[in-house]
């Protein structure tokens, strides 16, 4: 079994490759291919990626190139963990649009809308390189937005499926607070990449007892301040919304405090240097405690389970991005949410829903509205198509606001954008 990553100078690197070896009887890679054109970052974590292999017995070859065909050629699956014009680009993201008093981030309002335009047409020709070389091989796509890109992939046939750790996060956090192994925790989670809610959390698997009201009574305090949201919040809404729903429920807050600090891609450019000084130590051989303040907990886990489930066609239950087809009745079919689904060699079904409360399926519908149009944008550009997307979203929505940040999307990503 070979197995591609691109993007695999990324520090994240580590955290997957630690996955791939302690779960090598889910996965039993005979080689790993790590794939970016940053020599310099991937020959540091290609070394450690091999010391990892070999601290933990693992068998397998690990090779890195700068060569994209090379590295996929004959894969079996390839990996997205790409982000186009680095941490200098998502700075941008997180910053920019608070000049007018709009949410900076990299993966939802106007600095989602940016990297959805940066990055599509680089996935793309990815895919298609990849198709051309194993027609039959997985793409699993890590690389945000993830439900934009995912969509863009599979509205182009390629055999896709988008993964994000939110779920399994969640999954890990409450199994912790309830004193149970991560593996009887079942999560009724449901909406779109980076907009959902944990309308259930099952003990002993899907079927089981539904102890969300017991965990939000004796644990809610606890749960608020993870998510950074109100206790009260969660309580009324009788749910866990995913921490990205702060953006949408305290979205003016959120702005305010953003204004008085760094942005997020300045403190992990910093985390960034320091853990690549740390991979050229040729002494280490784990992934270092520091890799954790860097983001994408659990990420090699939800990777080895999902592409396992691809590779090994298993049926198991797992939480993915996919083709809607009629799971939630509202939105097109060809839309991409993120559900538990079963995932075989077939790819990943959705299993059905439980019919959402107009709260959740309105904002639900408003987001998917704007990733068609953010989609529409990314595939055949123009002005206009950028200035429609920012104008459905609902972190933006107004005149002004959506004429200003289409200037200024352009100004500050010109030279990722072919059309122009």
């Amino acid at each position: 079994m070979k197995l591609a990553v691109v993007g695999g100078g990324s520090t994240y690197t580590p955290e997957l490759v630690d996955g791939f070896a302690r779960l090598r009887d889910l996965l039993p890679l005979e080689e790993l291919v790590l794939v970016d054109p940053a020599a310099d970052r991937l020959e540091l974590v290609g070394g450690l990626a091999r010391r990892i292999f070999a601290r933990q017995g693992h068998p397998g070859r690990i090779s890195w190139t700068a060569d994209l065909d090379a590295g996929v050629d004959g894969a079996d699956a390839v990996l997205l963990q790409l982000r186009v014009g680095g941490q200098a680009a998502r700075d941008q993201d997180e910053t920019w649009p608070l000049e007018c008093g709009c949410v900076g981030q990299e993966t939802t309002g106007a600095g989602g809308l940016a990297k959805a335009l940066r990055t599509v047409p680089v996935v793309l020709d990815i895919a298609e390189r990849v198709r051309a070389r194993n027609p039959r091989a997985w793409i699993v796509d890590f690389t945000n937005p993830v439900g934009i890109v995912t969509r863009a992939l599979l509205s182009s046939g390629h055999r896709a499926v988008g993964l994000c750790n939110v779920a399994i996060g969640f999954q890990r956090k409450f199994a912790k607070l309830l004193s149970v192994a991560p593996g009887e925790v079942s999560l009724e989670h449901v909406g779109l990449n980076h907009l959902t809610w944990e309308r259930a959390v099952r003990i002993g698997g899907p079927d089981g007892e539904d102890v969300l009201p017991k965990l939000l009574a004796e644990h809610g305090d606890a749960v608020a301040e993870d998510l950074r949201m109100p206790r009260a919040l969660l309580d009324r809404l009788g749910v866990v919304p995913s921490y990205y729903l702060r953006y949408f429920y305290q979205h003016d807050a959120v702005v305010r405090e953003q204004r008085t600090r760094p942005s997020r891609a300045a403190e992990v450019a910093a985390i960034e240097r320091e853990l690549l000084e740390m991979y050229g130590d040729p002494a280490l051989d784990e992934k270092p405690e520091l890799l954790g303040r860097r983001g994408g907990a659990f990420y090699s886990e939800a990777a080895v389970d999902l592409t396992s489930s691809l590779l090994r066609d298993t049926g198991e239950v797992r939480i993915v991005n996919t083709v809607n087809d009629g799971t939630l009745p509202f939105l097109p079919d060809d839309a991409v949410i993120e559900v538990p689904a079963t995932v075989d060699a077939q790819g990943a079904k959705p299993l059905p829903v439980r019919p959402l409360e107009p709260l959740f399926a309105g904002l639900i519908a408003q987001v998917t509205a704007y990733e068609d149009l953010a989609l529409e944008a990314a595939l055949r550009g123009g002005r206009e198509r950028i200035f429609r997307a920012l104008l459905a979203h609902p972190l933006i929505g107004q005149l002004e606001y959506a004429e200003r940040l289409t200037d200024d999307l352009i100004a500050h990503n010109r030279e990722h954008l072919a059309w122009i």
